[in-house]
């Protein structure tokens, strides 16, 4: 081998390691360090998708009236929920299919679709999901995670766990959620200390109408696949459909109704 040949190699050799230097680098910034696992900071949204406009009107669920609007400072502390099979495939309110093994949740008022940062005060895991779907419509809860994202923050066993959620902006164009580094998790004396939360068992129902005519009630709910429910003292036939055991179910198959004709569709529920 002559002295050039030799210098070649040498710095193909060098190129190599350079690049496989490079590799490792980022490779380790995707999923995690030995220092800790996932990214240090939120990604950057590059492409934004635009805001799905029918998810900022005004809604009614329960009676209870909910305004989404843009909140470039929301921050809030509360209890997280989530859920699953029973929805996997479903679309959810941006009109996306609920993935329960992506990185995603359900918020009442932040624009749709969106980022949050989540992070699990009792261990101090953090991950950004991308908000896609209304919900969860239970008082005491600010956020639903897919399994997944309640996977990642150690909250799948015992259902519910108490977060800090943070909006960071537009998601992109498809995607947007990201395993973050642990955060060191919040001290046992300053997490006020609290009722166990036990299971509320509720159902859901829509009812597409109330009517005086029985036979044009009975009529009705065949075609919506429902069923009558008579009040008698107020001579009246509610037509029902479900039940559901989830409020985020029961308000996409309200506002099917709504599409089918019975804009005063309402959702009901009870223990």
């Amino acid at each position: 081998m002559t002295f050039g040949q030799g210098v070649r190699g040498a710095l193909i050799l060098g190129l190599f390691s350079l690049l496989a230097a490079c590799s490792t680098v980022g490779g380790a910034g995707v999923r995690g360090t030995v220092a800790g696992r996932g990214e240090d900071r939120p990604p950057v949204v590059k492409d934004p998708a635009p805001i799905v406009s029918g998810t900022m009107r005004p809604y009614q669920v329960r009676g209870r009236w909910y305004t989404p609007k843009e909140q470039p400072d929301y921050e809030e502390v509360g209890m997280a929920s989530w859920y699953g099979d029973a929805f996997n495939g479903r679309p959810t309110s941006t009109g996306e299919r609920f993935d329960m093994h992506a990185l995603t949740a359900a918020h009442k008022t932040l624009p749709l679709p969106g980022l949050v940062e989540v992070t699990n005060l009792e261990n101090g895991r953090r991950l950004v999901v991308r908000i896609n779907d209304r919900g969860p419509f239970v008082d005491s809860r600010i956020i639903d995670l897919s399994r997944e994202a309640a996977s990642e923050l150690g909250m799948l066993s015992q259902g519910v766990g108490r977060v800090r959620v943070r909006y960071l902006g537009r998601a992109p164009q498809q995607g947007g959620g990201t395993l973050l580094r642990a955060s060191a998790p919040a001290p046992r004396s300053a997490v006020p200390a609290t009722t166990p939360v036990v299971a509320e068992v509720t159902t859901f129902w829509v009812q597409a109408g109330s009517f005086s005519d029985q036979v044009e009630a009975g009529r009705i709910a065949d075609s919506l696949s429902g069923w009558v429910r008579a009040d008698r003292g107020a001579g009246r036939f509610n037509v029902v459909v479900g039940p559901w055991d989830s409020a985020n179910a029961a308000e996409a198959a309200r506002q099917s109704v709504v599409a089918r004709g019975y804009a005063g569709a309402l959702l009901i529920s009870g223990s």
